[in-house]
């Protein structure tokens, strides 16, 4: 990790308080000039860094823009590669390349300020102007494999549970598989994309791609998405979008480590006890969400009271029902 990241973790973990150029040397195990070489390049990216004579410097302000050293100095796993972009057509398609391409290690984080084709299930597309939310993908190889990507798509949505009550104290909801909402509308989603290895029949690694409406666009939602799909947070509201995926990509490592859905999965989830529409790649049929198993499936009844358990599938709540 370059002195400049390590820097403004420390500048970072200290918020309004001023670090003399002799003490974060110490901590960094560098000399002043290096200190002073660090600031003067996140002064040039943008960072607001006051410094006193006799006093220090002190960081004011983290949140301005999205960037990689700012997620990175957030992390617990600070030794990964992460890459911010300007625009992309897909996180999920540029985390894909590197993991096989150039071998992106566990934890490798790619984020975007805007996505032009944003990637949904079943070759929907999600929604990702600029400015108005955060679209990142997390390259998972766990230690001991992959078994289950329905399992990282429960993890991913926890994750982003976390962070944002963490973060702004709101409690959104789950929709079975992917989808979180607020207010009865969805505000962000999660694709999980996994690659197999043919010769042994196991998962190479994952690529799980969230997206988040932080806020609503400048020209509002699509015509489509009108009355359907909501932000978070009302314009003028401060965001620290570096933070939030930091804390996300943290909780998503943790929970990825689980061998069954977390508890906050089942206790948010908006599904159970309602009647549903469930629509798969061979039937489409209305049945009675009963609840989620450990393994992550849903479990519901059709009209005939047939228990199905669902793997994948779309699933809509009939709350006219």
């Amino acid at each position: 990790m370059s002195i400049k990241t390590e820097l403004l973790a420390e500048l970072a973990a200290h918020p309004g308080e001023c670090l003399s150029g002799e003490a974060l040397g110490e901590r960094l195990h560098c000399t002043r000039a290096a200190v002073w070489k660090g600031i003067r390049a996140l002064r040039e990216e943008g960072y607001t860094i006051l410094a006193g004579t006799n006093r220090g410097y002190v960081l004011t302000d983290l949140s301005s823009r999205l960037n990689a050293d700012g997620i990175r100095s957030r992390l617990k796993k600070r030794d990964v590669p992460v890459t911010v972009l300007e625009v992309t057509a897909s996180t999920n398609r540029a985390a894909k390349q590197a993991a096989l391409s150039e071998g992106a290690p566990h934890g490798t984080v790619i984020a975007a300020l805007c996505q032009t084709e944003g990637a949904g299930r079943r070759g929907r597309r999600f929604y990702s102007p600029a400015e108005s939310g955060i679209y990142f993908s997390v390259v998972l190889r766990p230690e001991k494999g992959v078994q289950d990507s329905l399992l990282l798509t429960t993890a991913a949505a926890v994750a982003v549970y976390r962070a944002v009550k963490e973060l702004f104290g709101k409690e959104l909801s789950i929709k079975w598989m992917n989808d979180l909402y607020d207010g009865g509308k969805k505000v962000g989603g999660i694709l999980t994309e996994a690659i197999s290895d043919f010769e042994t029949g196991t998962l190479e690694f994952v690529v799980v791609g969230i997206g988040l409406n932080l806020y609503e666009p400048q020209n509002g939602f699509p015509k489509e998405l009108e009355g359907r799909a909501a932000a978070i947070l009302e314009r003028g509201q401060e965001a620290d979008r570096n933070l939030l995926i930091a804390s996300a990509v943290n909780a998503l490592l943790e929970e990825a480590c689980r061998d069954e859905i977390s508890p906050v999965y089942r206790q948010q989830n908006i599904v159970p006890g309602h009647r549903v529409r469930v629509v798969t790649s061979h039937r489409d049929y209305v049945a009675d969400a009963v609840g989620i198993l450990p393994d992550g499936r849903l479990e519901v009844r059709d009209e005939r009271g047939k228990a199905e358990f669902l793997a994948f599938g779309d699933v809509s709540i009939l709350f006219d029902s």
